[in-house]
């Protein structure tokens, strides 16, 4: 029985050595192998060199944004022709106000008694209903009109100094995902 034993466990030695030589089966690959180390070596070449970076100063930041609608010209009259423009610091301020205006995403509208509210959408995923005259963003936003896919607001915004300018903005109807 020793000697079936060790004839077996040679047997199953052999057989395992000649599975994992392999023969032909690598051909292709010890060709590439040895044709990329016959290949000559050559040089790399240097790192091009870099251009100078040149500064640039943006002009247009007093400028309407490109992405925003255009404003109305007798919009832009009624707003130059209130001199005495400054917030109500007096007032409760809304929800809607904690957060920026760009945050905010109109949803939908709604009809109740014959008034239209705005649906708007808070960066946390909140729905809120508004209606004109409610306030919304971080700049005093008091909303003007609502309309069936839009809803205007005038922001009160600092100059810097001591003054006030009105700046009117527009929220349209968000038709995908943020």
């Amino acid at each position: 029985m020793n000697h079936t034993v060790r004839f077996v466990s040679l047997a199953a030695v052999c057989l395992t050595v000649a599975a994992c030589s392999g023969g032909s089966q690598y051909q292709d690959i010890d060709a590439f192998l040895k044709e990329k180390r016959e290949a000559p070596t050559g040089q790399i070449p240097p790192v091009p060199a870099l251009k100078a970076y040149r500064a640039f100063t943006y002009s247009a930041s007093g400028m309407r944004s490109p992405f925003s609608k255009p404003v109305d010209v007798k919009e832009i009259a009624r707003l130059e022709a209130s001199a005495s423009v400054k917030p109500d610091t007096n007032r409760e301020r809304e929800f809607l106000e904690q957060y920026s205006f760009d945050a905010l995403r109109m949803v939908g509208t709604l009809e109740l008694d014959g008034v239209l509210w705005a649906l708007i959408k808070d960066p946390e995923g909140g729905v809120h209903r508004v209606r004109r005259a409610n306030y919304l963003g971080r700049n005093h936003g008091r909303i003007l009109e609502i309309g069936e896919n839009y809803l205007s607001v005038v922001e009160i915004v600092s100059t810097g100094g001591d003054g006030w300018v009105e700046r009117p903005r527009t929220l349209e109807l968000s038709t995908g995902r943020p």
